[in-house]
């Protein structure tokens, strides 16, 4: 076999084979294992929340644990995306007398299972509130909402939530190890914080920068390749957009360097997330004792705690507002530079004018 052929991706690579090792969701492992140890295991399961957060994992480690076997393809699966018509459904009907080749039980997952056509749900309902003995469903959904309240009331419901960056950062660290690749912690930091909480999400942008990088992941090279606006970044253009110099130096300053930042790749769709998601950070600086709950360096974190002492309370909630009126905004505007450098000018016009205030208030 040639070496490409033997090439897997982290996320299949690194795919866990056992409820110990799903991370961030132990709520929900814990539960299971319960289930299964006390045989109080339900019939029909509902797997649900956001994106990459191991709800078709755990429904694949269900099944081997169901069936006390070690093979990976021990269930029937189903795309619903792919696969949602109502003869799709009446296709697994069918075959439901079937008893299991191997274990003791036929176990089909369905993922995606909020694609089902109506006609296919309504097929599905008589089946999945009383399927044979040694039938067993678990459907998996990222949208809840969109699944029949019928349907919902015959599954046993469980929540999957987005994994924390602290448990984003450790198994990317674990995998950086096994997989001898040097980093920088914050660069690490960074593909947590970008991946909004999906490890699968996580270990994709890994394996394109692990790939770009040859094995040493810096956050340079993360913030330029994922077109991320780097803390580093947001400490300067706050600084230019607080600093206490004339308005109009303050402006030139600030958009010159927004330029830059321009030409350096930056998403600018994501430009003002990343300002407000900053601003936010200074905002609980402000409180003493929450400098232990940021994952920077302590390079970084010195940085940021000095810069919230540069800033009120007042200034950061009226700029917050304003990144929010401009994020509403920005996903229509035609001109996103134009929007984006208009909100820069507000933000240095509303700490001009505190300024101003405090002064006078003197």
């Amino acid at each position: 076999m040639s070496k490409a052929s033997k090439y897997q991706i982290s996320a299949i690579k690194y795919r866990p084979l056992d409820f110990e090792n799903v991370i961030g969701q132990k709520h929900i492992t814990d539960t299971l294992k319960k289930a299964i140890s006390q045989k109080k295991v339900a019939k029909s399961f509902l797997f649900c929340g956001p994106k990459g957060v191991g709800k078709t994992t755990c429904a694949r480690i269900l099944a081997r644990k169901l069936n006390n076997v070690i093979e990976l393809d021990s269930a029937y699966e189903l795309d619903a995306a792919s696969n949602n018509s109502v003869d799709d459904i009446k296709d697994i009907i069918k075959k439901l007398n079937y008893l299991p080749f191997c274990g003791k039980y036929n176990i089909y997952i369905i993922d995606e299972v909020h694609m089902l056509s109506h006609s296919a749900f309504n097929a599905f309902l008589k089946v999945l509130e009383e399927p044979p003995s040694h039938v067993i469903f678990i459907l998996a959904t990222t949208e809840k909402n969109k699944v029949l309240p019928t349907v919902l009331s015959r599954c046993q419901i469980y929540d999957f939530k987005h994994i924390n960056i602290k448990n984003l950062m450790k198994a990317l660290i674990k995998i950086c190890t096994l997989e001898n690749v040097e980093y920088e912690k914050d660069a690490l930091l960074l593909i947590a914080e970008n991946s909004e909480g999906s490890l699968r999400d996580a270990l994709s942008s890994f394996d394109r920068l692990k790939l770009f990088s040859n094995n040493k992941i810096s956050r340079k090279i993360v913030a330029k390749q994922l077109g991320i606006l780097d803390i580093q970044y947001c400490l300067q253009i706050t600084e230019l957009i607080i600093e206490k110099n004339i308005i109009d130096k303050n402006i030139l300053k600030t958009l010159l360097y927004f330029e830059k930042l321009i030409k350096k790749g930056i998403n600018r769709n994501c430009f003002i997330n990343h300002i407000a998601a900053h601003f936010r950070n200074l905002l609980v600086l402000k409180n003493n004792g929450t400098i232990q709950f940021f994952n920077y360096s302590e390079k970084f974190k010195n940085r940021l705690y000095a810069q919230s002492k540069k800033v009120s309370y007042n200034f950061l909630i009226k700029a917050l507002i304003i990144c929010e009126k401009t994020d509403n905004f920005i996903r229509k505007s035609y001109n996103k530079r134009l929007t984006i450098e208009i909100t820069l000018v507000k933000l240095i016009e509303l700490n001009f004018s505190m300024r101003q205030e405090e002064y006078e208030n003197l």
